[in-house]
């Protein structure tokens, strides 16, 4: 079933609606990365789709496929389709199965595009709503992701997860998005270039580029029930997603804060090292061998509270000394431009 157009839905760090800002100088490139793993009968309906989708298109545009270990025929399958496409085609191979986000990240650092399409290689979104979803890039945002409100997936082993985990990914990072599964997304280069891809951390691209200011929207995409093969996608993702917005969610607050969770390790220690101080000074020396004991103790808690506020010190400074932010644009003064 197909979904007609609609409009985008733009959404921000603190999930409130922003208005479509104005429209930027069209990328001159695009790159559409796509993981494959064990996809051999999705290789020739996938070339075939997205040379459709963008015939005529009018910017340069090339395909980026990355084999992530297949098992099957894909390889082959991939490097015989590209014979035939080779103009538009970059082809990347893993020695071994790494997973969908390193694959991605590879099909990236491969890419040459101003824009960054990410698709996947099963055929269940649909090549076809690339050129609307880059028509909305052009609109002025930074990312535009897919949204697969008619998915035609089962209930209790894709959608119920998945709405689970929409739902508390948006809960935890403030940003209201609805489908962080769909893998059809868009991104500028200078936005998806920095962050880092791992685990399973390309579900929560979109989030993560909001809360770094950048402008992001979802466009609601057509999905279709998988055609060939059999999905790799089980419940125990379900588990791994958790811990990595587990993850995120630490390092977002400990790259804001790093002293005070060194701070919160010292504690411990220090109060390890106040208490057997007390004790030495409450027994006036008359321990004996025991209290050459807890004068170890009070050496070691010492140490490693010192060590701990050190640790904290030198994470606080380097982050003060790192750009933690990202200018939107800047405007040089006619003077300077002048050069007066």
């Amino acid at each position: 079933m197909s979904v007609q157009p609609a409009t985008p839905t733009a959404v921000s760090g603190h999930g409130t609606p922003q208005p479509a800002p104005s429209p930027p100088t069209a990328a001159e490139t695009v790159s559409i990365v796509v993981p494959m793993y064990n996809e051999q009968e999705s290789v020739e309906p996938l070339f075939r789709e997205v040379h459709a989708a963008l015939d005529g298109f009018e910017h340069p545009w090339e395909l980026v496929l990355v084999d992530d270990g297949s098992s099957d025929r894909t390889w082959e399958r991939l490097q015989a389709a590209a014979a035939s496409h080779g103009e538009h085609v970059q082809l990347v191979r893993f020695q071994r199965n790494f997973g969908q986000s390193a694959a991605m990240q590879a099909g990236i650092d491969a890419a040459r595009g101003d824009v960054i399409v990410m698709l996947d290689g099963d055929l269940q979104n649909d090549p076809a709503d690339i050129p609307r979803m880059l028509e909305t890039l052009e609109r002025g945002y930074d990312v535009v992701a897919g949204w697969r409100k008619s998915r035609q997936d089962g209930f209790i082993l894709r959608r119920l997860p998945s709405i689970v985990a929409n739902r508390l990914i948006a809960l935890v990072t403030g940003v209201p998005i609805h489908d962080t599964g769909c893998t059809l997304k868009v991104f500028r280069r200078e936005v998806i270039a920095r962050l880092p891809i791992y685990a399973e951390q390309h579900r929560f691209l979109p989030a993560m580029s909001a809360a770094n200011g950048a402008r992001v929207c979802e466009l609601v995409v057509n999905h279709r029930a998988r055609r060939f093969g059999s999905s790799k996608y089980g419940i125990g993702r379900v588990r791994r997603v958790f811990f990595d917005l587990f993850a995120i969610k630490l390092l977002a607050g400990f790259s804001r804060r790093p002293l005070q969770y060194f701070m919160l390790l010292a504690l411990p220690f220090l109060v390890g090292a106040l208490a057997h101080l007390a004790i030495l000074v409450g027994g006036s020396g008359s321990f004996g061998a025991s209290g050459q004991l807890y004068v170890t103790y009070f050496m070691l808690c010492t140490m490693a509270s010192v060590y701990f506020f050190l640790l904290g010190l030198l994470a606080e400074l380097a982050v003060r000394a790192s750009d933690m932010f990202s200018v939107s644009e800047a405007r040089v003064p006619l003077t300077e431009r002048a050069g007066r």
